[in-house]
């Protein structure tokens, strides 16, 4: 059994990392999200890692490539507009193949913004936020223990296909207290041949990079990655389902919206509407087939998307309920959790129809 604590969820995700075995952080302060980066200050004596302020998130984007690159497993942690700052360099860290963990603990936006919780950064995290055809997995944690667990799961499945992984959280999981079990500390045993440790009498020296000038070799890159990308779909798609077996309801929802959208289906269930909750627990790769599924149910009368959001997920929800049942949705904005009530009563509105 592992240590049992009671910790914010930034403070449970920089402890995961060093039980991970990360061996650099880069990173820049941002509210919601900066205890990350005191956390690994005060513990960093105590470790064998580097912790590195940046003088910006584009700086801190640049030295993951380059420790990532060199074999390193690093982490870096922001909040929203610090994100939309890295994203070149997340474009550059795929076409390069070098794995490191993003942590974006987001706020609401557009713009500045708030410093309270919110969902607005769904398409930037699914969609590729920066210019090319690639994508980061994604994981969506909804309590204080899967933002320590997330770190485990995310710095592994970056290392085994070389990718970014990304833990797309919000401002309310980063600063809750919650009980938690931390992992115990895992070895870290770097595996990585194709890194830049320089040329010895044994070999040459790697090259690494996502400069194509000619156009064939360009397509040629864009389809090897695209087979990677069929093969996370394939084989890394994780999801959460909650009385889902006699539902004519589904609410889907993730991340902090799920615990409420929970909650309502106890209540809903308790006046005698079935309700049931779909969760992500992987946002990228998306779990459609599961989705698909759901939808070919004849006793399910229709989808509801909660969200902090003014409607992101709802449309992956759409694209694969494919017009087989309706697809509602109700978010709140602005840092405002919507409530277990208020997704009742939109329930309640859309049976009456």
């Amino acid at each position: 059994m592992g240590e049992i604590k009671l910790m914010k969820g930034n403070e449970a995700l920089a402890e995961a990392a060093i039980r991970a075995g990360m061996q650099a952080y880069f990173g820049y302060p941002i509210t919601p999200q900066s205890e990350v980066i005191e956390y690994l200050a005060r513990e960093e004596p105590k470790h064998n890692y580097v912790l590195l302020q940046a003088e910006s998130e584009v700086a801190a984007v640049n030295m993951m490539y380059g420790a990532g690159g060199a074999g390193g497993r690093v982490l870096t942690t922001t909040s929203s507009p610090g994100f939309s700052l890295m994203q070149e360099g997340v474009s550059y860290m795929t076409c390069t193949e070098i794995p490191g963990v993003f942590a974006n603990i987001v706020r609401g936006g557009p713009g500045l913004g708030t410093i309270q919780p919110s969902q607005g950064d769904y398409f930037q995290a699914v969609k590729g936020g920066g210019h090319g055809d690639y994508h980061v997995i994604v994981l969506v944690p909804n309590s204080v223990q899967e933002m320590a667990d997330h770190v485990f799961l995310a710095f592994e499945l970056a290392d085994k296909y070389r990718i970014p992984a990304l833990i797309l959280s919000d401002g309310a999981i980063g600063q809750m207290m919650e009980k938690l079990e931390l992992p115990d500390p895992v070895p870290y045993k770097p595996n990585k041949p194709w890194a830049t440790t320089g040329k010895t009498k044994d070999r040459e020296r790697n090259i690494l990079t996502s400069l194509y000038i000619k156009s064939e070799d360009m397509e040629i890159k864009n389809i090897h990655l695209q087979k990677k990308f069929r093969e996370i779909e394939a084989n890394e798609v994780r999801f959460d389902e909650y009385k889902t077996e006699d539902a004519e309801v589904i609410i889907t929802s993730y991340g902090l919206t799920s615990r409420v959208a929970k909650k309502a289906v106890d209540i809903g269930r308790e006046q005698g509407i079935k309700l049931g909750l779909f969760r992500p627990i992987t946002v990228w790769p998306f779990p459609k087939g599961r989705i698909a599924e759901l939808a070919s149910r004849d006793d399910i009368r229709f989808f509801i998307s909660i969200e902090m959001s003014a409607g992101q997920m709802v449309e992956d929800i759409q694209l694969n309920v494919c017009g087989k049942k309706p697809v509602h949705f109700y978010g709140r904005m602005g840092g405002i959790v919507p409530t277990p009530q208020e997704i009742l009563d939109t329930v309640q509105s859309h049976l009456k129809e």
